[in-house]
């Protein structure tokens, strides 16, 4: 048995089954109105058909998700309140601290977001200067309830759901899925990180990969390579750009015009 299960799902006025692993989390789905299986990943392509096998009809077309059309990015022409693209690094902190720039209860401490939004600032910059080779990068991509995606890459290596982490000078020890920074408690970061780049693949419907940037960290310890997260400092996230063959120019394109709809994270 492959441990996955079929879950039924309306999306965009089509039904579509969704192919779940074990821990929730999508590997595929069916789409009966276009004949097609949609699968993230080609791994498990064989386990896929054969849970979907009761439920399929004639004959289906199998592969990667369609990259949008010209006639679904026409729609596309947004309103300014609708455009993520302007959003700088930090976006969601940047408004927080401007609206309550003084916590209660924080005076004899620093503020946590000020350190939460140097990081974000830190790793957006590094992702800014990836522009030039053929990437594009969305900043503080809004889910909903409350949670975002720090920062969206996309770029001919693939698209990544990028979570920035402020460890400046601290030592990091990262046991999946906890990170310590430092004498702090270790939290799960890397389940935040995997959580939000799941929820952008479904609402992308394209394989996003997870992404942990440490800002500025003194010393960086894993104990065994973390369960599909890459885990990188600021100042290597330039490595990205060399990482190429998945995407072509058009399908970025079409993927970044896509993402920069705030209505395309609405039901994600």
């Amino acid at each position: 048995m492959s441990g996955l299960r079929v879950v039924p799902a309306w999306r965009h006025g089509r039904e579509r089954l969704y192919v779940c692993r074990t821990d929730g989390r999508n590997v595929a789905w069916y789409d009966r109105e276009a004949g097609r299986v949609n699968l993230l990943s080609d791994e498990r392509r064989d386990e896929v058909l054969e849970a979907l096998g009761p439920f399929l009809t004639g004959p289906v077309a199998v592969g990667p998700p369609p990259v949008p059309t010209p006639a679904e990015l026409a729609r596309l022409s947004l309103h300014p309140d609708d455009d993520l693209a302007p959003n700088r690094p930090g976006e969601a902190l940047l408004i927080a601290l401007d609206r309550d720039p003084a916590r209660q209860g924080l005076r004899l401490r620093a503020d946590p977001r000020r350190r939460a939004l140097e990081a974000e600032q830190t790793v957006g910059e590094a992702l800014d200067r990836l522009d030039g080779a053929g990437w594009h990068t969305l900043h503080s991509v809004p889910l909903p309830g409350g949670d975002r995606v720090h920062h969206l890459t996309i770029g001919p290596g693939g698209l990544f759901a990028v979570h920035a982490l402020y460890a400046r000078k601290q030592r990091v020890l990262v046991a999946d899925p906890m990170v310590s920074l430092g004498r702090h408690d270790p939290e799960p970061v890397l389940r935040r990180a995997r959580a939000a780049a799941d929820r952008a693949s479904y609402a992308l419907t394209a394989e996003v990969h997870p992404v942990l940037a440490l800002a500025g960290p003194a010393d960086v310890r894993v104990t065994a390579p973390p369960r599909e997260v890459r885990v990188v400092q600021d100042a290597d996230l330039a490595d990205l750009a060399r990482t190429g063959g998945v995407l072509k120019p058009a399908d970025v394109e079409a993927l970044h015009a896509m993402a920069r709809d705030r209505g395309t994270w609405a039901a994600c």
